[in-house]
């Protein structure tokens, strides 16, 4: 299980970046189609899996529930997700680990699209902003990110790395070790056969509308080396508005030299989506439980969003014109790597906000 996400908030993460140098998808809603030819969309067709077992904490509820509660919680328990692997996880037993994942996820179907989130850093979050990593604790990353790796071999693989990516530009005296320590797990992934590494950079409003601070935190992050980045893994905000950021970093990578890079967009929370600022307004500011949704037609409260899958500019999901052509050529997929049916966004499971979140969707 993985422990609480606190964020900061946009004003003082605001602060602290801005005393910073600049840097020089069994079946699932992706649906079946032919595998993709070498240089396409590597989430594109065959099958997204889904792990069935007990580290999904949703599991163990949908198998106990009946009736309608049960097809509730299947909307979430069936979904392709991104399981968390992170520093609960001792060193030696995270290869193992990630082999049993892979397998029941797989289900026998070694073509399956498996994903994964990696969340190791430590110190991390609001710790990062205080103090650098110890000799021991940078060393017994790189161990882990090996073993990961080594569980992982040739699996067709989607990495979300590092959630609360934009952590790692407030760490003290504008050091730069958080950044590389992502930057070797992004290498390792990267150069394992069938991964997609996706380096996670908050969100549009967590970088306040501002490509260049994805930027700088992408570039020391070692982008260069992975097929693109991740947004909007703790945040609620609306597709089509991380689809435009995300385009516009994609097109400031390029003014960097830093071309044909991709990206995938959190939508398991945000199908009524909001900002940080409308929260603190009128949810009290409780971002990490923000309220769900009490009906179907509400706005602005937490819901699942999109269904995973790769078919990002299908109509069904409503997206305006203008951002189904940006995510047709710049979106690999839309996941589940934030996981809004959990208290505070990390443990344990919620059974109120799992009924609440499946029962309000938009989406079927």
């Amino acid at each position: 299980m993985s422990p609480r996400l606190p964020l900061l908030p946009a004003l003082v993460v605001a602060l602290l970046l801005a005393l910073l140098p600049a840097a020089p998808a069994g079946s699932s809603p992706a649906g079946p189609a032919a595998a993709p030819a070498a240089g396409d969309n590597p989430l594109a067709g065959g099958t997204w899996g889904v792990y069935r077992g007990g580290a999904e904490m949703a599991w163990a509820p949908y198998e106990r529930a009946t009736g309608r509660k049960r097809e509730l919680l299947g909307r979430i328990a069936n979904a392709p997700k991104a399981k968390w692997f992170g520093d609960w996880i001792p060193d030696r037993d995270i290869g193992a680990r990630v082999r049993e994942y892979v397998a029941n996820a797989q289900g026998g179907d070694r073509d399956a699209l498996v994903q994964l989130t990696v969340f190791r850093m430590v110190p991390w979050e609001h710790e990062a902003c205080t103090r650098l990593p110890t000799k021991t604790e940078k060393a017994s990353y790189k161990q882990w990110i090996r073993g990961f790796a080594e569980g992982l071999g040739d699996t067709r693989a989607a990495v979300v790395l590092q959630p609360d990516g934009p952590f790692a530009l407030c760490a003290p005296r504008g050091s730069t070790q958080l950044s590389r320590l992502v930057g070797y797990a992004a290498r390792t992934l990267a150069a394992l056969p069938r991964t997609a590494v996706y380096i996670e950079v908050g969100s549009a409003g967590w970088n306040h509308l501002d490509p260049q601070l994805a930027v700088t935190q992408l570039v020391r992050a070692g982008v260069r080396r992975v097929r693109g980045f991740h947004l909007n893994t703790t945040h609620y905000e609306t597709t089509a508005r991380q689809v435009r950021f995300g385009a516009q970093v994609v097109e400031a990578l390029a003014a960097r030299g830093i071309t044909g890079k991709h990206f995938t967009v959190d939508t398991a929370q945000n199908g009524r989506g909001f900002t940080w600022e409308y929260n603190r307004t009128h949810h009290g500011g409780r971002f990490d439980n923000a309220p769900t949704c009490r009906t179907r037609q509400q706005r602005h409260c937490v819901t699942l969003g999109i269904p995973p899958t790769w078919r990002v500019a299908d109509e069904r999901w409503g997206l305006p014109d203008d951002v189904r052509r940006l995510a047709a050529e710049h979106v690999d997929g839309y996941l589940w790597s934030g996981r809004p049916w959990l208290h505070r966004q990390a443990k344990p499971f919620d059974l109120q906000r799992a009924l609440a979140v499946t029962r309000t969707t938009p989406y079927r």
